[in-house]
């Protein structure tokens, strides 16, 4: 029997907010001692009451309208029974049966086409505590417990683990864009957890699924899944049975192993939280958010391959990132659209490769849009060349100094002057002796090579059009026809 890869995927997100879901402690858990920011709420002394802090329930209203949900007008928090080592409490407050969004979908490429995986729901709760495991004994730190988590629901609506990588680049890139999740993997403020199970081609019923989880990167999703789907389509082939169970990845060896049976709702024992009251989501609050929203990273690649002409490679790494699409849009408002591949090829080339060296978010560059957009001028009226101006634009990017001011210490600016080109092209040509002789003999990559001379001679600063232009005036009448 051939089976077919069926997968749902449930993210959390940590949201950034300045306080904890539900009491005042600082939310910035990341660099702080262990334990020092916790309260009676957030460590669960009894008789401590928890607050629903607004800024969250705006936040995740605003993913929920990203991602084309319905938000209700009533919405409340559950307890959720969950005898874990990391709850304090012994239980965690979330959403169930009426979550903040509900019904929407999100779009992904999915083999050159658009495929809409719909969204089940978006719901709020509160992150748990760290557990540092050491040998025989474990530790724990409560900062973390109570820090905003927005968890979404996809139906299982994926078939590949391909599939799942791109819907969660996706989903990544519309939390950044606005701005309520650093989105990291890496660092735990972004995470997944997969359900994957086979279905026998072309018919409903679903093999037992099973939840993956300890993936912390992109690469990690797709490895766990890839090999989760291989290892249940091979114990159905044989004839075995799968059960309904959570499966550990481990990234070291490369498979999955069992962690425990997996839990049914039921056996969470949900009931409504009786020490929070039910929260009004006013349709003109809605309304008011929704106005705000950003443009999305999806309409704002399509835009930028319509109104600049750019590639679906450019367009899509340019809008990766809101502040490096921001950026771009920045200089081409400097320079024209007409100069929008211009743009794109130095942020893309230089300007990134210089990020990724020195570790700098685009925020904290020292050289701005207005920069780029002078040396670009230079490079247009004939001041700098374009191995200069690679000189330039470094020198801009560690020091902040402007284009002119790089130029001018450096003394960068190109030769045009066509007298003093002429005498070093005759310099050249004297100790080059051959190369003249071959190309007056009609060997063109003479000539490459002679201008190659000339530019190292002038340190790249002579205008390589007055140098060509000048070296065929001089050798013109020697050469062969």
């Amino acid at each position: 029997m051939t089976y077919e890869t069926v997968i749902g995927l449930e993210v959390h997100a940590q949201l950034l907010t300045k306080s904890k879901m539900f009491c005042g402690c600082s939310a910035d858990y990341a660099n702080a001692p262990p334990n020092t920011h916790v309260c009676p709420v957030c460590l669960g002394m009894p008789g401590s009451l928890p607050v629903t802090n607004e800024k969250a329930v705006e936040y995740t209203m605003v993913t929920a309208l990203a991602l084309n949900c319905t938000i209700p007008e009533h919405t409340r928090f559950a307890r959720k029974n969950y005898f874990y080592p990391d709850l304090m409490k012994g239980y965690q407050i979330s959403q169930h049966d009426v979550p903040i969004g509900q019904q929407g979908w999100l779009a992904i490429d999915s083999h050159s086409t658009q495929k809409e995986i719909r969204i089940t729901n978006v719901h709020l709760e509160e992150d748990v505590a760290k557990l540092w495991h050491r040998g025989d004994y474990s530790l724990i730190d409560v900062n973390r417990s109570g820090v905003p988590l927005m968890e979404i629901v996809s139906e299982p609506e994926m078939s590949s683990p391909e599939e799942a990588r791109d819907y969660l680049i996706e989903l990544r890139h519309i939390l950044r864009y606005l701005g309520v999740s650093t989105g990291n993997m890496e660092e735990g403020s972004f995470r997944c957890d997969a359900n994957i199970s086979m279905r026998p081609l072309g018919r409903g019923d679903l093999a037992p699924k099973v939840e993956v989880k300890n993936m912390n990167s992109f690469k990690a999703v797709y490895q766990a899944l890839e090999y989760e789907s291989q290892r249940q389509r091979k114990v159905l082939e044989e004839g075995g049975e799968l059960v309904q169970e959570t499966r550990g990845w481990i990234e070291e060896t490369g498979i999955t192993v069992t962690q425990r049976t997996k839990e049914y709702a039921a056996d969470y024992r949900y009931f409504p939280e009786p020490d929070l009251p039910a929260l009004v989501l006013d349709p003109a609050w809605i309304e008011e958010i929704r106005a705000k929203l950003p443009e999305l990273p999806a309409a704002r690649r399509d835009r930028f391959m319509t109104q600049y002409g750019l590639s679906l490679y450019d367009a899509s790494i340019l809008t990766g990132s809101r502040a490096l699409a921001d950026y771009f849009e920045n200089c081409v408002k400097l320079v024209g659209a007409g100069r929008a591949k211009t743009v794109s090829n130095w942020l893309l080339g230089d300007f990134s490769r210089l990020l990724n060296a020195t570790n700098t978010e685009i925020e904290n560059v020292k050289m701005g849009p207005q920069h780029l957009a002078e040396m670009l001028g230079l490079i247009d009226d004939g001041t700098i060349s374009g191995p200069a101006a690679k000189a330039v634009f470094e020198e801009m990017f560690h020091t902040g100094k402007t284009a002119g001011e790089v130029t001018a210490a450096r003394g960068l600016s190109q030769i045009s002057d066509a007298g003093e080109i002429r005498e070093v092209i005759r310099q050249v040509m004297a100790v080059n002796a051959g190369a003249v002789a071959d190309y007056t003999a009609g060997k063109e990559q003479a000539l490459t090579f002679i201008i190659g001379q000339v530019m190292k001679a002038t340190k790249g600063r002579a205008n390589p059009g007055v140098v060509r232009e000048i070296i065929t005036q001089e050798l013109g009448g020697k050469r062969s026809a």
